[in-house]
């Protein structure tokens, strides 16, 4: 195939979940990206795997500090007109290629791009996630306080923010239904995008690096680990507060390794901790190799996010032989099996906390679940899986095109 792939994503899982599945498809088919001066290039790097690599400028509006931030949705409209004009034209530049597909990723600002409806050619589209701020409720923060109050009133009488968020939901919404195909990453996001758009997705499940990611062989430190951006999505304080739940004498450190930090939430985190007397350590911009040695070092994960669709870190902790507890909801129900790789509980301190304690008093049990793990990574979760899944996709809606070149479908 000769595929033509969009992306506009910053440094994160979902840029890494490209580079993955790129790395693999460029082997047998030739891909050519487009994307724009706002991704970051730099942050698992495609352009060793890809044939052309076209960067086309596009740069965001600045934003207006208080007393004039309101404005600032005004300059995020002016955004979005924007780039449906920018990938217009992108767009053409691809139509003229000769290519099989598009494979689209997520804009950083669109969410599903524009680029969906001006291609004139077959297009899938991987939903990492939908617009989880037009569709979610956030948790609140002791830390929102009166500015919360006070941006709620003024959100009654602003219009503003509710044109943007209309208008953000109406190009999120009109580009993923003209998408040929749509993929997610679990049966939990399948659920919640059919739902949304009221289209018929289908699952292509991520993987992990199993080289990267392996046991090391050495003796665990007593801690848990939790890895994350440091965001209220993410569940942190649960994790301090099922932790202050343990009694005090036998209550283990917690260390979150984070490559983005929220500064209000780290010091909510940090005064939640000292307040319970929870040891929290909050590593920042840890490597790839620290992050490894971490998940080899720890007693076991610990995972809470709300509501993930998919999540790679419980991956990543079993392929290192690392056991898991984590929350029972999103698409950690689908990677962690319970009672095998790890356990799964309710969102309750008591439950959590308790489970955390059977596996630290019981490192023999921790050990097996570990070596489960690894296997069950092994066998179900690589990034080779995952691109063949993909592959086969692309190849259908490939196939099932009126003016596919089946003789770009020659491996």
């Amino acid at each position: 195939m000769r595929i033509a792939l969009y992306h506009n994503l910053p440094s994160g899982g979902a840029k890494r979940t490209v580079y993955e599945i790129v790395r693999r498809l460029s082997r047998s088919h030739q891909i050519d990206v487009f994307t724009l001066s706002s991704a970051n290039q730099e942050f698992a790097d495609l352009r060793p795997h890809v044939g052309h690599h076209q960067v086309t400028p596009f740069h965001p509006g600045p934003l207006m500090r208080t007393p004039f931030g309101r404005l600032n949705q005004v300059v995020r409209l002016a955004d979005l007109y924007r780039l449906q004009r920018l990938t217009q034209v992108i767009a053409g530049d691809m139509n003229q290629g000769d290519y099989d597909v598009l494979f689209v990723h997520p804009c950083r600002f669109e969410k599903s791009p524009s680029i969906v409806q001006f291609a004139d050619l077959p297009v899938v589209y991987y939903c990492q996630e939908p617009p989880r701020q037009l569709h979610e409720e956030v948790p609140y923060r002791p830390y929102d306080g009166l500015e919360l109050s006070r941006r709620q009133l003024l959100n009654k009488i602003d219009p503003l923010p509710r044109l943007y968020d209309a208008y953000l939901d109406k190009v999120d919404r009109r580009n993923t239904v003209a998408a040929d195909l749509v993929l997610v990453n679990s049966h939990f996001s399948l659920q919640r995008v059919n739902k949304i758009y009221n289209i018929s997705a289908q699952v292509s499940y991520l993987g992990t690096d199993i080289h990267r990611f392996q046991p090391m062989g050495i003796q665990p430190k007593g801690f848990i680990l939790s890895v994350g951006s440091l965001t209220r999505m993410k569940g942190f304080d649960f994790l301090v507060q099922a932790i202050g739940e343990m009694p005090a004498h036998g209550r283990p450190p917690l260390v979150i390794a984070s490559n983005f930090q929220n500064v209000k939430e780290r010091a909510y985190l940090e005064q939640l901790a000292h307040e319970l007397a929870v040891d929290l350590q909050v590593l920042v911009n840890v490597t790839d190799e620290r992050l490894v040695e971490l998940y080899n070092q720890a007693a076991l994960v610990a995972y809470a996010p709300h509501h993930e669709p998919f999540g790679l870190v419980p991956l990543e902790a079993m392929a290192c032989g690392t056991p898991v507890v984590a929350v029972r909801e999103g698409g950690v129900v689908e990677t962690v099996v319970h009672e095998k790789t790890g356990l799964l509980v309710e969102r309750t301190l008591v439950q959590f906390a308790q489970a955390l304690q059977r596996l630290l008093a019981d490192p023999a049990l921790a050990q097996m679940y570990g070596r489960h793990g690894r296997t069950v990574v092994e066998q179900m979760w690589t990034w080779d899986k995952a691109a063949t899944t993909i592959e086969r996709y692309l190849l259908t809606v490939v196939k099932q095109s009126p003016s596919v070149n089946h003789l770009n479908l020659v491996h």
